[in-house]
């Protein structure tokens, strides 16, 4: 796979990004550059890092986790402990050219990789450092987000302990906030020819995050912490409903037109006119749908109950109302494999694997998608991309390799 493969047309095409970074933050950053067409080289230590045989992993152990974060990237590896090995490194971040001298990486206790060093060698080089905490304490995405406060907003009424969720959301914000933070830093280097170090923390993008929704606020305010609603939406009425054949769907009313969508589709709304006439309100009003969510849920549910989902989904959809059918994993695929065409999952032959379902970048570029490309396999680019951005000859390569610097010649990582 070379540096342009696959990446003509693509935004950021001919920019080369040299990440050192494990886990989700980011790699996930430097899997979208990858997408929009950077060339982003991912340097590993030999025999590949500590999430590179992370679950999930394929029927042949090869980990599902590592090579989806890494679509689309090459792979060079090498002793990171041996002089020589770093000196390759540093040459690979401080090569050279407009469109390199760019790093993203998350290492802790690698004075050899920090700006300091780094920019010794390349004064305009833009470095996007990920960390845990700003104060280069460690953190991940379970641990911060259980400090932001969120566990305790999850979960029915009755819970009494915190409930975590599965999605890592915050180790996926946060490479993006990586990504903004380089691009931004890229067009001040085309201004100014100045280099930029920036810092983002997990940690931070968890507060940033929860605070621009207004939630610490509404605490420093109240002086109470938000309810659980288990699957109530707050603020506003939202909730699941059972269908007839054992299935749900989530349905969500936010304004007026959308109420009055889902009133009319169900036939309820003489029932909710004298149900305000009763209370003296007007469901009209998100607020008040709020507070009366459970009385609302209780009329409506009827009808749900009375229908199986195919049903629900043609008379909802006709009707406009805000809705979603919760989807297991396998159901998901299970919906890709029965209408591939009109499914934005897609399938890439991943060496070593085989075929996976996968999704290139959600950005579409001219209103044409973005299709993903495999992952590497670990250090298969190490030669090329030596002997491309450093100039290396083959018999520099080969002593290298004799070395112990790269991997034995034929073997992997």
């Amino acid at each position: 796979m070379t540096a342009e493969a696959g990446a003509g047309g693509r935004p950021l095409a001919g920019l080369r990004v040299v990440e050192c970074a494990t886990y989700v933050a980011g790699p996930s950053g430097g899997m979208t550059l990858a997408q929009l067409g950077a060339d982003v080289i991912r340097v590993d230590p030999l025999g590949g890092a500590t999430d590179h045989r992370r679950w999930p992993l394929a029927p042949n152990g090869g980990s599902l986790y590592w090579h989806s974060l890494n679509k689309g990237k090459r792979s060079v590896t090498v002793d990171l402990r041996a002089p020589a090995g770093k000196e390759l490194v540093t040459a690979l971040i401080t090569a050279p050219g407009a469109d390199a001298g760019v790093f993203l990486d998350n290492n802790v206790a690698r004075s050899w990789l920090d700006w300091p060093a780094l920019s010794a060698r390349r004064p305009d080089l833009v470095h996007v450092h990920v960390q845990g905490h700003r104060d280069g304490r460690p953190a991940v995405d379970y641990t911060v987000n259980a400090a932001a406060g969120i566990p305790d907003m999850t979960g029915g009424e009755s819970d009494g302990a915190p409930v975590n969720h599965v999605l890592p959301a915050w180790d996926l914000l946060t490479g993006q906030t990586a990504v903004v933070g380089l691009l931004a830093a890229l067009r001040h280097r085309g201004r100014t020819g100045e280099g930029t170090y920036l810092e983002v923390a997990l940690a931070d993008v968890a507060l940033a995050g929860v605070a621009a929704l207004g939630w610490y606020a509404d605490a420093q305010l109240s002086g109470a912490d938000r309810p659980r609603h288990g699957n109530h939406v707050y603020g506003s009425f939202g909730v699941d409903f059972p269908t007839s054949d054992g299935r749900r769907v989530m349905v969500v009313a936010l304004t007026e037109g959308q109420w009055r969508s889902l009133c009319q589709v169900t036939g309820t709304q003489e029932v909710f006119a004298a149900l305000e006439k009763a209370l003296g309100v007007d469901l009209e009003d998100e607020v008040t749908r709020y507070h009366h969510r459970e009385t609302i849920a209780a009329i409506l549910r009827g009808w749900f109950a009375a229908r199986d989902v195919a049903t629900v989904s043609r008379e909802l959809e006709a009707a406009r109302v805000l809705w979603g059918p919760y989807r297991t994993a396998t159901d998901v695929v299970r919906d890709h494999e029965a209408a591939p065409a009109s499914s934005p999952l897609t399938e890439v032959v991943q060496p070593g694997i085989g075929r996976l379902l996968a999704m290139g970048s959600p950005l579409r570029v001219r209103a044409e998608e973005v299709p993903p490309r495999p992952a590497p396999v670990l250090g298969a680019d190490t030669d090329e991309v030596l002997a491309d951005v450093l100039g290396l000859g083959a018999s520099e390569i080969g002593r290298l390799h004799d070395e112990g610097v790269l991997a034995p010649t034929g073997g992997r990582g």
